[in-house]
């Protein structure tokens, strides 16, 4: 129940996320693209942090660092690949009106529900794991939300849908990340091992959003002082993912020396 309860506050967040778009109406756009860029910066570093300190940790300590740990990591990236293939398919070069909005808009809102399921699914395969691992999973997905639901927010303003129809769609898709999780738990519940493929996927897919498309992102910036600023962001967004990690690290700590007086109780009440 406890598992449920996280996972699914944790999904909750994410879609009250999605609707982060309605912040930036107010704000200038040459501001925006300033502010995007850092948070860009510090997410490319938590989704790193969260793939390389919690999810492949946890991983190769439970079951070994195997061939398949590698297969999965790999199917886990590939994945990503095709979605944001499906994402840039299709452009149009008709003008954009209210009764033809961009194809690229409608391929966009798809994608980013297929992203938001998978997300779903890290999010209930970490929690299976460990009530730790899920939030630090959660803080990872989150802080790379934020800047992906601006820009989705945006390519649907572009594609020819009001600001109110914008909002409404991108928390409908943020709400798959829902359908995500309770597939995660259902199944995890009576397949036995569906972590040991899920965990190495979602590493594969926090390596691919940082690498493939957040650094890139970075690297449009060239003036020196912003560019040492972004790092600052990046090194930033590794530094929390390894403060959680030591919490977590604390936890596991404190549990084994529970388990340690637990064990000596015992023996004192044999001898006794």
């Amino acid at each position: 129940m406890e598992v449920w309860l996280y996972s699914l506050g944790s999904v909750a967040i994410i879609s009250i996320v999605s609707l982060v778009g309605i912040v930036t109406l107010s704000i200038r756009i040459d501001k925006l693209r300033k502010i995007l860029i850092y948070m860009i910066s510090f997410s490319a570093g938590a989704l790193l942090g969260g793939a390389f300190l919690h999810l492949l940790p946890h991983a190769v300590a439970e079951h070994g660092f195997g061939l398949n740990i590698s297969i999965y990591l790999l199917i886990g990236i590939g994945t990503m690949f095709v979605v944001e293939k499906v994402i840039h398919w299709r452009h149009c070069h008709l003008p954009t009106t209210d009764d033809h909005p961009h194809p690229f808009a409608l391929m966009n809102l798809f994608g980013d529900g297929v992203h938001n399921f998978i997300d779903g699914l890290v999010i209930g395969a970490a929690y299976l794991v460990d009530i730790n691992v899920g939030i630090a999973t959660t803080i990872a997905v989150v802080l790379h939300e934020i800047p992906q639901e601006i820009g989705d927010f945006g390519v649907l303003i572009a594609g020819g849908f009001s600001k109110t129809k914008a909002l409404l769609l991108n928390f409908a898709t943020a709400l798959t990340a829902v359908l995500g999780v309770v597939v995660a738990l259902l199944i995890g519940t009576y397949v036995e091992g569906l972590t040991v493929f899920l965990i190495p996927f979602a590493a594969g897919n926090f390596i691919y959003i940082a690498s493939a498309d957040l650094i890139p992102e970075m690297h449009k910036t060239v003036k020196i002082s912003r560019s040492l600023v972004q790092f600052l962001f990046f090194a930033l967004g590794i530094g929390i993912m390894f403060l959680v990690m030591l919490t977590e690290d604390g936890h596991g700590h404190n549990h084994e020396n529970d388990h340690v007086d637990e064990t000596s109780h015992v023996v004192e009440e044999g001898a006794h």
